[in-house]
């Protein structure tokens, strides 16, 4: 089992770096258009892209998303590289499935970053679904201790794990088992898709369960379903044909809008640039997570991670600037921005 787990995760990555069509690029963000401002009346030196999340202050909203972890020397590079750029560079990092480490518990190595990044917000993860297959709040509180993280990520991937073809697919029941945990726990608990978006029902019985951070994690980035069906070796192709499913991230938190006052949202899921991020940020959002793009910089080394955080940051500030806001809370919820608000809701 443990095996195949770690064998599981660097067949992702592979997958991720050689395969088509995994990144779907749908770029929904693009239907939003926002308000141009040809006389802003301030100076772009004037713009404040800094965000305070969970108490500790971040250079901009970024969030290098959930991507990997195992006993594999690229693993450990990938997480390492992104924890030193995220250090340096003053943005958040959220870890991938720690599952692993607790069949190979060599794979602790890969997570084991706070001392890459003393002062970041980190954000350890397990899948949500491993609460009926024998994960309790020990489980927990053990991913949490590796990272020394500052929040917990339960991922939700019913699709990824329908696809799978060793998916763990009960999700019955997971309501009150996550409710339990949001109340033994001694950090956030952040609830997340893993690309397929979180729908106004799914946010209710969350905020009833107690949660009060959501990742929207919607469809038009990287595939899941894709990714499992290129691992399913029965000729099916039952993965490419829901490679698409699920609810746009800019659709989702245009429906999880009305709960601001309950749920601090993430956007992720095919957020590919400055601009998506800054109309994540006007669609209610507090974080923005990115993943894919940073996949072969982090291969690679901190000094490439650090140079798409920094365009990325270009393009947020750039963007701001069009829209004359000098900072983050002008920008927030700001419904006045969206041209076409009505089509988004």
């Amino acid at each position: 089992m443990s095996d195949l787990t770690n064998e599981r995760k660097v067949q992702h990555i592979n997958i991720v770096n050689d395969k088509e069509h995994i990144d779907r690029g749908k770029n929904y963000f693009d239907s939003i258009r926002l308000t141009h401002r040809a006389l802003p009346e301030i100076s772009i030196q004037e713009v404040d892209p800094s965000v305070v999340y969970m108490g500790k202050r971040l250079s901009f909203p970024l969030l290098i998303s959930s991507m990997t972890g195992g006993d594999h020397d690229l693993v450990r590079t990938i997480n390492k590289n992104c924890a030193i750029a995220a250090q340096k560079t003053g943005v958040a990092m959220g870890v991938g499935s720690q599952r692993v480490m607790f069949k190979n518990t060599q794979a602790e190595k890969s997570f084991d970053l706070r001392s890459f990044a003393p002062d970041i917000l980190l954000f350890a993860n397990l899948g949500a679904v491993q609460l009926n297959y024998g994960f309790d709040l020990l489980h927990c509180k053990r991913a949490i201790d590796i990272l020394d993280a500052d929040a917990l990520y339960f991922h939700l991937n019913p699709l990824q794990e329908a696809i799978q073809p060793e998916g763990d697919t009960d999700f019955s029941g997971l309501k009150s088992k996550i409710s339990d945990i949001v109340n033994d726990l001694n950090v956030p608990l952040i609830v997340k898709e893993v690309g397929a978006g979180i729908s106004d029902v799914d946010a209710e019985l969350l905020i009833e369960a107690g949660v009060r951070y959501i990742d929207v994690a919607g469809t038009g980035g990287t595939s899941w379903s894709r990714i499992e069906n290129y691992r399913n070796n029965d000729g099916g192709d039952l993965g490419e044909l829901f490679q698409d499913w699920g609810i746009p991230t800019p659709v989702s938190l245009g429906k999880l809008a009305k709960y601001h006052n309950n749920i601090t949202l993430t956007a992720s899921g095919g957020v590919r640039n400055g601009i998506d991020m800054v109309k994540s940020v006007v669609l209610g959002a507090t974080l923005c997570g990115i993943a894919k793009p940073f996949l072969k910089p982090a291969m690679e080394s901190p000094d490439k991670v650090i140079e798409v955080i920094e365009r990325l940051k270009k393009e947020f500030v750039t963007a701001m600037f069009l829209l004359g806001m000098k900072n983050i809370k002008s920008l927030h919820r700001n419904f006045s921005l969206i041209i076409n608000w009505n089509d988004i809701i």
